[in-house]
């Protein structure tokens, strides 16, 4: 099975300060520094900003 993850490209690391080396896991709801291996999670909004 493989992963599904999207590389975040221009972004830079916030711990190593290295470029484009970001991905992000939707699925693991995080993204993670293929340099360094720091990872961040995120916050997901469901209604994408959509309210009555």
């Amino acid at each position: 099975m493989t992963r599904l993850a999207h590389f975040l490209d221009g972004l830079r690391c916030a711990a190593c300060l290295t470029l484009n080396v970001l991905w992000l896991d939707p699925v693991r709801a995080m993204v993670e520094c293929r340099a360094c291996g720091q990872t961040a999670l995120i916050a997901c909004d469901i209604d994408e900003g959509r309210t009555t």
